[in-house]
Protein backbone atom coordinates (compact mmCIF):
# COMPACT_ATOMS: atom_id res chain seq x y z
CA UNK A 1 0.00 0.00 0.00
CA UNK A 2 1.65 3.29 -1.14
CA UNK A 3 1.57 6.74 0.49
CA UNK A 4 -1.14 8.33 -1.37
CA UNK A 5 -3.68 5.12 -0.23
CA UNK A 6 -2.62 5.53 3.10
CA UNK A 7 -3.11 9.32 2.81
CA UNK A 8 -6.46 8.97 2.00
CA UNK A 9 -7.28 6.06 4.39
CA UNK A 10 -6.48 8.23 7.18
CA UNK A 11 -8.44 11.22 6.01
CA UNK A 12 -11.36 9.04 5.34
CA UNK A 13 -11.17 8.06 8.99
CA UNK A 14 -10.63 11.60 10.62
CA UNK A 15 -14.19 12.28 8.60
CA UNK A 16 -15.47 8.99 9.83
CA UNK A 17 -14.28 10.33 13.70
CA UNK A 18 -15.09 13.85 13.11
CA UNK A 19 -17.67 14.69 10.55
CA UNK A 20 -21.24 13.43 12.98
CA UNK A 21 -20.36 16.09 15.09
CA UNK A 22 -18.41 19.11 12.90
CA UNK A 23 -21.02 18.52 9.69
CA UNK A 24 -18.66 19.15 7.39
CA UNK A 25 -18.87 16.72 4.38
CA UNK A 26 -22.51 16.14 2.90
CA UNK A 27 -21.16 13.05 0.45
CA UNK A 28 -17.93 11.56 0.54
CA UNK A 29 -16.54 9.63 -2.53
CA UNK A 30 -17.16 6.41 -2.30
CA UNK A 31 -14.43 5.77 -5.27
CA UNK A 32 -11.89 7.51 -3.84
CA UNK A 33 -9.57 4.56 -2.25
CA UNK A 34 -10.00 2.80 -5.92
CA UNK A 35 -8.77 5.64 -7.64
CA UNK A 36 -5.98 6.18 -5.42
CA UNK A 37 -4.74 3.24 -6.19
CA UNK A 38 -5.08 3.52 -9.62
CA UNK A 39 -2.85 7.08 -9.11
CA UNK A 40 -0.15 5.14 -7.20
CA UNK A 41 0.22 3.21 -10.40
CA UNK A 42 1.02 5.65 -12.66
CA UNK A 43 4.64 6.69 -14.08
CA UNK A 44 4.09 10.68 -15.19
CA UNK A 45 2.56 12.56 -12.04
CA UNK A 46 0.61 15.79 -12.61
CA UNK A 47 1.11 18.89 -11.23
CA UNK A 48 -1.17 17.99 -7.93
CA UNK A 49 -0.43 14.44 -7.77
CA UNK A 50 -2.07 12.78 -4.87
CA UNK A 51 -3.67 15.96 -3.37
CA UNK A 52 -6.86 15.48 -1.48
CA UNK A 53 -9.31 17.92 -2.62
CA UNK A 54 -12.93 19.11 -0.72
CA UNK A 55 -15.34 20.42 -2.79
CA UNK A 56 -18.07 22.75 -2.07
CA UNK A 57 -21.29 21.59 -2.56
CA UNK A 58 -22.06 24.32 -5.56
CA UNK A 59 -19.34 22.83 -7.46
CA UNK A 60 -20.05 20.37 -9.87
CA UNK A 61 -18.45 16.87 -9.62
CA UNK A 62 -19.47 14.31 -11.93
CA UNK A 63 -21.14 11.48 -10.31
CA UNK A 64 -21.47 13.16 -6.81
CA UNK A 65 -24.12 15.05 -5.02
CA UNK A 66 -24.05 18.44 -5.34
CA UNK A 67 -26.80 20.50 -3.66
CA UNK A 68 -25.59 23.84 -2.97
CA UNK A 69 -26.57 22.90 0.85
CA UNK A 70 -30.58 22.95 -0.24
CA UNK A 71 -33.39 20.48 0.03
CA UNK A 72 -34.02 22.41 -3.92
CA UNK A 73 -31.57 20.18 -5.05
CA UNK A 74 -31.26 17.65 -2.30
CA UNK A 75 -31.01 14.17 -4.63
CA UNK A 76 -29.14 15.90 -7.41
CA UNK A 77 -26.68 14.14 -8.48
CA UNK A 78 -24.23 16.26 -11.13
CA UNK A 79 -23.71 15.03 -14.45
CA UNK A 80 -20.69 17.01 -15.45
CA UNK A 81 -17.71 18.31 -13.85
CA UNK A 82 -16.83 21.79 -14.14
CA UNK A 83 -13.36 23.25 -15.61
CA UNK A 84 -11.76 23.51 -12.33
CA UNK A 85 -12.41 20.00 -11.38
CA UNK A 86 -11.56 19.14 -14.96
CA UNK A 87 -7.92 20.71 -14.29
CA UNK A 88 -7.60 19.24 -11.00
CA UNK A 89 -8.48 15.75 -12.15
CA UNK A 90 -5.63 16.25 -14.96
CA UNK A 91 -3.53 17.23 -12.75
CA UNK A 92 -3.79 13.96 -10.60
CA UNK A 93 -5.65 15.49 -7.54
CA UNK A 94 -8.33 13.34 -5.78
CA UNK A 95 -11.61 14.67 -4.66
CA UNK A 96 -12.59 13.70 -1.77
CA UNK A 97 -16.05 14.62 -1.20
CA UNK A 98 -18.79 17.01 -1.46
CA UNK A 99 -18.79 20.04 1.92
CA UNK A 100 -21.33 22.27 3.32
CA UNK A 101 -21.97 25.63 2.97
CA UNK A 102 -24.63 28.36 3.21
CA UNK A 103 -27.78 27.12 1.08
CA UNK A 104 -27.08 28.52 -2.57
CA UNK A 105 -24.06 30.50 -0.86
CA UNK A 106 -26.57 32.49 0.77
CA UNK A 107 -25.09 33.76 3.77
CA UNK A 108 -21.72 34.86 5.78
CA UNK A 109 -21.48 32.41 8.29
CA UNK A 110 -22.72 28.59 7.71
CA UNK A 111 -25.75 28.27 9.54
CA UNK A 112 -28.03 28.60 6.64
CA UNK A 113 -27.72 24.98 5.13
CA UNK A 114 -30.50 23.08 5.05
CA UNK A 115 -28.28 20.06 6.43
CA UNK A 116 -27.34 22.18 9.90
CA UNK A 117 -24.64 24.15 10.48
CA UNK A 118 -20.92 23.36 10.42
CA UNK A 119 -18.92 23.98 13.55
CA UNK A 120 -15.95 25.39 13.50
CA UNK A 121 -12.88 22.85 14.33
CA UNK A 122 -10.65 25.58 15.80
CA UNK A 123 -13.90 26.65 17.94
CA UNK A 124 -16.28 24.37 18.10
CA UNK A 125 -18.98 26.71 19.78
CA UNK A 126 -18.54 29.68 17.65
CA UNK A 127 -19.47 29.80 13.74
CA UNK A 128 -17.11 28.91 11.02
CA UNK A 129 -17.59 31.67 8.87
CA UNK A 130 -19.42 31.27 5.30
CA UNK A 131 -20.44 30.33 3.09
CA UNK A 132 -17.74 28.39 1.95
CA UNK A 133 -18.38 26.97 5.75
CA UNK A 134 -17.68 23.20 4.77
CA UNK A 135 -14.02 24.29 2.83
CA UNK A 136 -12.44 26.13 5.38
CA UNK A 137 -14.01 23.76 8.24
CA UNK A 138 -12.26 20.58 6.24
CA UNK A 139 -9.02 22.08 5.92
CA UNK A 140 -8.52 23.10 9.66
CA UNK A 141 -10.24 19.52 10.68
CA UNK A 142 -7.81 17.60 8.95
CA UNK A 143 -9.99 15.96 6.29
CA UNK A 144 -8.36 17.03 3.41
CA UNK A 145 -5.05 18.75 1.83
CA UNK A 146 -6.71 21.69 0.42
CA UNK A 147 -10.49 22.52 -0.79
CA UNK A 148 -12.21 24.49 -3.09
CA UNK A 149 -14.96 26.99 -2.45
CA UNK A 150 -16.56 30.25 -3.91
CA UNK A 151 -16.74 34.19 -2.70
CA UNK A 152 -18.87 36.32 -3.45
CA UNK A 153 -18.56 38.61 -1.12
CA UNK A 154 -16.23 37.06 1.08
CA UNK A 155 -17.33 33.55 1.44
CA UNK A 156 -13.75 31.83 1.08
CA UNK A 157 -12.26 34.48 3.22
CA UNK A 158 -14.43 34.91 6.11
CA UNK A 159 -14.29 31.33 7.01
CA UNK A 160 -10.70 31.05 6.49
CA UNK A 161 -10.21 33.77 8.87
CA UNK A 162 -12.92 32.28 11.72
CA UNK A 163 -11.20 28.92 11.28
CA UNK A 164 -7.19 29.65 10.75
CA UNK A 165 -6.53 28.84 7.54
CA UNK A 166 -5.24 30.48 4.34
CA UNK A 167 -7.91 31.25 1.75
CA UNK A 168 -7.97 33.17 -1.12
CA UNK A 169 -10.36 35.08 -3.39
CA UNK A 170 -8.59 35.05 -7.45
CA UNK A 171 -8.84 37.95 -9.51
CA UNK A 172 -12.57 38.09 -11.09
CA UNK A 173 -11.63 36.08 -14.67
CA UNK A 174 -9.00 34.04 -13.73
CA UNK A 175 -10.30 30.80 -12.89
CA UNK A 176 -13.41 29.38 -14.76
CA UNK A 177 -17.02 29.55 -13.01
CA UNK A 178 -18.39 27.12 -15.57
CA UNK A 179 -19.98 24.55 -13.72
CA UNK A 180 -20.69 26.85 -10.35
CA UNK A 181 -23.88 27.26 -9.45
CA UNK A 182 -23.80 31.14 -9.42
CA UNK A 183 -24.91 33.23 -6.24
CA UNK A 184 -24.07 36.24 -8.50
CA UNK A 185 -22.21 36.34 -12.03
CA UNK A 186 -20.69 39.47 -11.85
CA UNK A 187 -19.05 39.18 -8.21
CA UNK A 188 -18.30 35.35 -7.89
CA UNK A 189 -14.65 33.32 -8.17
CA UNK A 190 -14.33 30.01 -6.95
CA UNK A 191 -10.75 29.98 -5.12
CA UNK A 192 -8.49 28.00 -3.34
CA UNK A 193 -8.23 27.12 0.79
CA UNK A 194 -5.64 25.53 2.31
CA UNK A 195 -3.15 25.06 5.32
CA UNK A 196 -0.48 27.04 4.12
CA UNK A 197 -0.18 29.90 0.66
CA UNK A 198 2.20 27.69 -0.33
CA UNK A 199 -0.91 25.07 -0.72
CA UNK A 200 -3.30 27.60 -1.86
CA UNK A 201 -0.59 28.58 -4.99
CA UNK A 202 -0.49 25.36 -6.10
CA UNK A 203 -3.60 24.66 -6.89
CA UNK A 204 -4.37 28.49 -8.07
CA UNK A 205 -1.81 27.29 -10.75
CA UNK A 206 -3.59 24.66 -11.67
CA UNK A 207 -7.18 25.96 -11.90
CA UNK A 208 -6.23 29.22 -13.60
CA UNK A 209 -6.27 30.59 -17.21
CA UNK A 210 -8.96 31.21 -20.03
CA UNK A 211 -11.61 28.82 -20.45
CA UNK A 212 -13.98 28.48 -23.71
CA UNK A 213 -17.34 28.06 -20.88
CA UNK A 214 -16.52 30.89 -19.31
CA UNK A 215 -16.10 34.37 -21.52
CA UNK A 216 -14.74 36.36 -18.51
CA UNK A 217 -11.67 34.25 -18.05
CA UNK A 218 -8.82 36.16 -18.85
CA UNK A 219 -4.89 35.06 -18.50
CA UNK A 220 -3.42 37.12 -16.47
CA UNK A 221 0.99 37.66 -16.46
CA UNK A 222 3.07 36.37 -13.96
CA UNK A 223 5.98 38.22 -12.46
CA UNK A 224 9.34 37.38 -14.25
CA UNK A 225 11.13 38.43 -11.08
CA UNK A 226 11.27 38.51 -7.37
CA UNK A 227 9.46 41.18 -5.26
CA UNK A 228 11.75 44.42 -4.72
CA UNK A 229 11.01 46.94 -2.26
CA UNK A 230 7.30 46.85 -1.46
CA UNK A 231 4.43 49.23 0.05
CA UNK A 232 2.00 48.72 1.74
CA UNK A 233 -1.39 50.54 1.93
CA UNK A 234 -2.64 50.71 4.93
CA UNK A 235 -6.26 50.58 4.79
CA UNK A 236 -8.65 51.65 8.07
CA UNK A 237 -12.46 51.02 7.93
CA UNK A 238 -14.79 51.93 10.77
CA UNK A 239 -16.52 49.18 12.68
CA UNK A 240 -13.74 47.55 12.98
CA UNK A 241 -13.48 45.58 17.23
CA UNK A 242 -10.39 47.36 18.47
CA UNK A 243 -8.74 44.10 20.02
CA UNK A 244 -8.67 42.71 16.12
CA UNK A 245 -7.42 46.01 14.46
CA UNK A 246 -4.28 45.80 17.51
CA UNK A 247 -3.61 42.67 16.89
CA UNK A 248 -3.47 43.26 13.01
CA UNK A 249 -1.22 46.29 13.59
CA UNK A 250 0.86 44.57 15.33
CA UNK A 251 1.06 41.82 12.76
CA UNK A 252 1.16 44.23 10.10
CA UNK A 253 4.24 46.02 11.60
CA UNK A 254 6.40 43.05 12.57
CA UNK A 255 5.92 41.70 8.74
CA UNK A 256 7.05 45.65 7.49
CA UNK A 257 9.72 45.29 9.94
CA UNK A 258 11.44 42.33 8.80
CA UNK A 259 11.19 42.46 5.18
CA UNK A 260 12.05 46.37 5.12
CA UNK A 261 8.44 47.90 3.49
CA UNK A 262 7.24 50.84 3.37
CA UNK A 263 3.88 52.03 4.24
CA UNK A 264 1.16 54.44 3.19
CA UNK A 265 -2.32 54.84 3.93
CA UNK A 266 -4.70 54.80 1.67
CA UNK A 267 -8.27 55.76 0.89
CA UNK A 268 -10.86 54.12 -1.16
CA UNK A 269 -13.92 56.94 -2.74
CA UNK A 270 -17.30 55.42 -1.52
CA UNK A 271 -16.18 52.10 0.80
CA UNK A 272 -18.25 53.20 3.42
CA UNK A 273 -20.99 52.02 0.90
CA UNK A 274 -20.12 48.35 0.15
CA UNK A 275 -22.62 46.73 2.02
CA UNK A 276 -25.05 49.03 0.70
CA UNK A 277 -23.96 48.54 -2.66
CA UNK A 278 -23.45 44.95 -2.60
CA UNK A 279 -27.01 43.27 -1.75
CA UNK A 280 -28.69 44.87 -4.53
CA UNK A 281 -26.39 43.19 -6.88
CA UNK A 282 -26.07 40.06 -5.68
CA UNK A 283 -30.17 39.96 -4.75
CA UNK A 284 -30.74 41.07 -8.60
CA UNK A 285 -28.51 38.55 -9.94
CA UNK A 286 -29.39 35.63 -7.58
CA UNK A 287 -32.74 36.22 -8.07
CA UNK A 288 -32.39 36.15 -11.92
CA UNK A 289 -30.32 32.98 -11.66
CA UNK A 290 -32.77 31.07 -9.66
CA UNK A 291 -35.39 31.24 -12.23
CA UNK A 292 -34.08 27.96 -13.69
CA UNK A 293 -35.15 26.11 -10.54
CA UNK A 294 -38.53 25.43 -11.12
CA UNK A 295 -39.14 22.18 -10.28
CA UNK A 296 -39.60 21.01 -13.81
CA UNK A 297 -36.18 20.10 -15.75
CA UNK A 298 -34.60 18.73 -11.94
CA UNK A 299 -34.93 19.38 -8.03
CA UNK A 300 -37.64 21.18 -6.72
CA UNK A 301 -38.97 24.64 -7.41
CA UNK A 302 -37.02 26.88 -5.28
CA UNK A 303 -39.93 29.07 -3.97
CA UNK A 304 -41.12 25.60 -1.85
CA UNK A 305 -38.14 24.06 -0.66
CA UNK A 306 -35.52 27.01 -0.25
CA UNK A 307 -34.54 28.56 3.86
CA UNK A 308 -35.30 31.62 5.30
CA UNK A 309 -32.12 33.30 3.63
CA UNK A 310 -32.45 32.14 -0.01
CA UNK A 311 -36.32 33.36 0.02
CA UNK A 312 -35.28 36.82 1.66
CA UNK A 313 -32.43 36.81 -1.61
CA UNK A 314 -35.42 35.64 -4.22
CA UNK A 315 -37.66 38.30 -2.61
CA UNK A 316 -35.87 41.08 -2.65
CA UNK A 317 -34.59 40.52 -6.31
CA UNK A 318 -37.97 40.28 -7.75
CA UNK A 319 -38.58 43.91 -6.25
CA UNK A 320 -35.76 45.48 -7.44
CA UNK A 321 -36.15 43.76 -10.94
CA UNK A 322 -39.36 45.16 -11.23
CA UNK A 323 -40.18 46.54 -14.53
CA UNK A 324 -42.01 49.63 -12.97
CA UNK A 325 -38.40 50.35 -11.15
CA UNK A 326 -36.66 49.83 -15.04
CA UNK A 327 -33.49 48.57 -13.01
CA UNK A 328 -33.31 51.85 -11.14
CA UNK A 329 -31.62 50.66 -8.24
CA UNK A 330 -29.17 48.02 -9.85
CA UNK A 331 -27.75 50.73 -11.99
CA UNK A 332 -27.49 53.14 -9.43
CA UNK A 333 -25.47 49.91 -7.66
CA UNK A 334 -23.70 49.64 -10.20
CA UNK A 335 -22.29 52.95 -10.52
CA UNK A 336 -20.80 53.23 -7.24
CA UNK A 337 -19.21 49.55 -7.73
CA UNK A 338 -17.21 51.52 -10.86
CA UNK A 339 -16.76 54.22 -8.64
CA UNK A 340 -14.81 51.66 -5.83
CA UNK A 341 -13.15 49.98 -8.27
CA UNK A 342 -11.88 53.07 -9.95
CA UNK A 343 -10.38 53.87 -6.73
CA UNK A 344 -8.62 50.81 -5.92
CA UNK A 345 -7.06 51.41 -9.73
CA UNK A 346 -5.91 54.79 -8.50
CA UNK A 347 -4.61 53.06 -5.01
CA UNK A 348 -2.88 50.07 -6.75
CA UNK A 349 -0.60 52.99 -8.60
CA UNK A 350 0.72 54.37 -5.23
CA UNK A 351 0.64 50.75 -3.53
CA UNK A 352 1.85 47.15 -3.85
CA UNK A 353 -0.69 45.62 -1.90
CA UNK A 354 -3.60 47.07 0.56
CA UNK A 355 -3.90 45.38 3.94
CA UNK A 356 -6.35 45.09 6.37
CA UNK A 357 -8.44 42.67 9.13
CA UNK A 358 -10.19 40.09 7.33
CA UNK A 359 -12.93 40.45 9.53
CA UNK A 360 -14.19 43.29 11.92
CA UNK A 361 -15.20 41.19 14.55
CA UNK A 362 -14.68 38.01 16.02
CA UNK A 363 -17.26 34.42 14.92
CA UNK A 364 -20.67 34.61 16.73
CA UNK A 365 -21.80 31.88 18.60
CA UNK A 366 -23.07 29.10 16.58
CA UNK A 367 -27.05 29.47 15.73
CA UNK A 368 -27.09 33.12 16.85
CA UNK A 369 -27.05 34.92 14.03
CA UNK A 370 -30.77 33.76 13.32
CA UNK A 371 -31.77 36.08 15.48
CA UNK A 372 -29.21 39.07 14.98
CA UNK A 373 -30.68 42.34 13.28
CA UNK A 374 -29.97 41.60 9.63
CA UNK A 375 -27.83 44.74 9.21
CA UNK A 376 -25.90 43.41 12.10
CA UNK A 377 -25.41 39.97 10.20
CA UNK A 378 -24.56 41.57 6.58
CA UNK A 379 -22.24 44.53 7.98
CA UNK A 380 -19.55 41.22 9.18
CA UNK A 381 -18.94 40.94 4.83
CA UNK A 382 -18.02 44.73 5.42
CA UNK A 383 -14.02 44.42 4.96
CA UNK A 384 -14.03 41.94 2.31
CA UNK A 385 -16.78 42.83 0.06
CA UNK A 386 -15.06 45.40 -1.21
CA UNK A 387 -12.41 43.16 -3.23
CA UNK A 388 -15.45 41.64 -5.33
CA UNK A 389 -16.93 44.64 -6.12
CA UNK A 390 -13.36 45.91 -7.42
CA UNK A 391 -12.42 42.47 -9.10
CA UNK A 392 -9.55 42.30 -7.46
CA UNK A 393 -7.48 39.71 -5.61
CA UNK A 394 -7.32 39.05 -2.20
CA UNK A 395 -6.63 36.27 0.33
CA UNK A 396 -6.81 35.87 4.21
CA UNK A 397 -3.56 34.32 6.08
CA UNK A 398 -3.70 33.64 9.83
CA UNK A 399 -2.69 36.47 12.13
CA UNK A 400 -3.06 35.01 15.42
CA UNK A 401 -5.49 34.66 17.73
CA UNK A 402 -7.88 36.00 20.74
CA UNK A 403 -8.29 34.69 23.55
CA UNK A 404 -8.14 31.46 21.43
CA UNK A 405 -10.19 32.59 18.35
CA UNK A 406 -8.23 32.97 14.93
CA UNK A 407 -8.08 36.26 13.49
CA UNK A 408 -6.98 36.63 9.75
CA UNK A 409 -5.00 38.96 8.00
CA UNK A 410 -6.83 40.41 4.35
CA UNK A 411 -4.00 41.14 2.06
CA UNK A 412 -5.20 42.88 -1.31
CA UNK A 413 -3.48 43.33 -4.46
CA UNK A 414 -4.52 44.73 -8.56
CA UNK A 415 -6.84 43.10 -10.68
CA UNK A 416 -4.14 40.43 -12.30
CA UNK A 417 -1.51 40.38 -10.12
CA UNK A 418 -2.56 37.43 -8.23
CA UNK A 419 1.35 35.98 -8.26
CA UNK A 420 2.24 39.22 -7.00
CA UNK A 421 -0.38 38.76 -3.95
CA UNK A 422 0.58 35.21 -3.13
CA UNK A 423 4.46 36.11 -2.91
CA UNK A 424 3.70 39.14 -0.32
CA UNK A 425 1.01 36.72 1.43
CA UNK A 426 3.36 34.20 1.77
CA UNK A 427 6.08 36.70 3.12
CA UNK A 428 2.87 37.72 5.97
CA UNK A 429 2.98 34.22 7.34
CA UNK A 430 3.15 33.27 10.91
Amino acid sequence: MGAIVTKVQMYLEVIKKKNEDLNIFLHVNENILNEAKVLEGKKIKGALYGVVVAVKSNINVQGMVTNCASHVLENYVAPYDATVIQKLKAADALIIGMVNMDEFAAGGSGENSAFGLTKNPAAPTLIPGGSSSGSAAAVAAGMCDVALGSDTGGSIRTPASHCGVVGMKPSYGAVSRYGLIDLSMSLDQIGPLGKTVGDVAKVLEVIQGVDAQDPTTVSYPFLSEKLKQTTVGILTIKGVAPAIQKLIDARVAAVVKKQRWKTKKVTIDSIDLAVETYYPLVYSEFFSATRRFDGRRYGKQIEEAAGKEVLRRIYGGSEITQAEFAGKYYQKALGVKHVIADSFVEAFEQVDCIVLPTCPGLPWKLGAGTKMPLAEVYAADALTIPANLAGCCAISVPAGEIKGVPVGLQVMCGKGEDEKLLRIAKECEL
